[in-house]
């Protein structure tokens, strides 16, 4: 029996804005990303569903709510887990304007009076200054040249998992009930997690390595030749890598304290509290 079309069709929800990927569609899979000639790509609006979902903390922890808010929201997104992390600021940001308008009221302490003050942002502003980093820059040692990538969605996902486990390890050493020698073991075996969650966030952050002979672009090598380089090369790429990870992140607000007028920087982020932060 055929489904007869919805007569309440017309009144979904329909897009709030249009935006441009910081990326401009670069560094998606095939399959993943749907963008229309133009590169407007339209943005709609969370359903009571959606707000539920980015409400619950165990799929917030492991990123499924985000994953799934924002394919909700955004349908030219067919895959989230493989967004590109560029891009991530400029969709959570396009979601909340839709669902909330353009202004975001945030807490804020003055770092000379201590003062408690609210302010207010203008996220079409910040959106607009979000940009993608250059790619095309390259790190060149001898006759290796190191190409970069941003990661995606599911590799920052990952490593954060990785980074709150081992943090939790080293939070509750301290007052575990264990020997002074295992509690030095475990030190030194969360130290060594740490530094090995740092390579492979590098590794996936390096999307490829040309040698005179070859173009190398399997994970698996980079991260052999990571943890075997010399240490002068793989500071270089780091620092690299670091440096095109946080070009694209929001530029800290400029606030003036109304009580004793003393300008200053705040940082922020769309985390899962701020996110809702004032929201109706």
């Amino acid at each position: 029996m055929t489904q007869s079309a919805n007569p309440l069709r017309a009144f979904f929800r329909q897009p709030a804005i249009y935006i441009r990927l910081p990326s401009d569609g670069q560094f998606w899979p095939d399959g993943s990303l749907e963008i229309p000639p133009n590169k407007e790509i339209p943005v709609l609006p969370m359903t009571a569903i959606d707000e539920i979902t980015y409400r619950t903390p165990d799929a917030l922890f492991n990123g499924a709510a985000t994953v799934n808010v924002i394919q909700s929201c955004i349908p030219s997104i067919k895959n989230a887990w493989v967004m590109p992390q560029i891009d991530l600021n400029t969709v959570l940001t396009a979601i909340r304007i839709a669902s909330y308008g353009k202004k975001m009221e945030l807490n804020s302490t003055c770092p000379e009076c201590s003062a408690e003050n609210d302010f207010e942002l203008d996220l079409q502003d910040v959106m607009s200054q979000l940009a993608s980093p250059d790619f095309s820059s390259t790190v060149k040692h001898g006759d290796l040249e190191i190409f970069f990538r941003p990661m995606n969605y599911q590799h920052q996902t990952d490593i954060n998992l990785l980074q709150f486990e081992q943090q939790r390890i080293l939070q509750q050493l301290p007052a575990a009930e264990m020997s002074e020698e295992e509690k030095n073991k475990m030190l030194n075996a969360a130290i060594q997690e740490i530094t090995l969650i740092t390579v492979k966030a590098i590794m996936n952050s390096i999307g490829g390595i040309k040698t005179p002979a070859a173009f190398v672009s399997e994970p698996e090598h980079i991260g052999d030749f990571l943890r075997n380089c010399d240490r002068q090369l793989y500071a270089q790429i780091r620092d690299k890598a670091i440096e095109l990870r946080g070009a694209d992140e929001f530029k800290p607000a400029n606030v003036e304290c109304p009580d004793c007028h003393h300008r200053y920087e705040q940082k922020f982020s769309l985390d899962s509290a701020s996110f809702f932060a004032n929201a109706s």
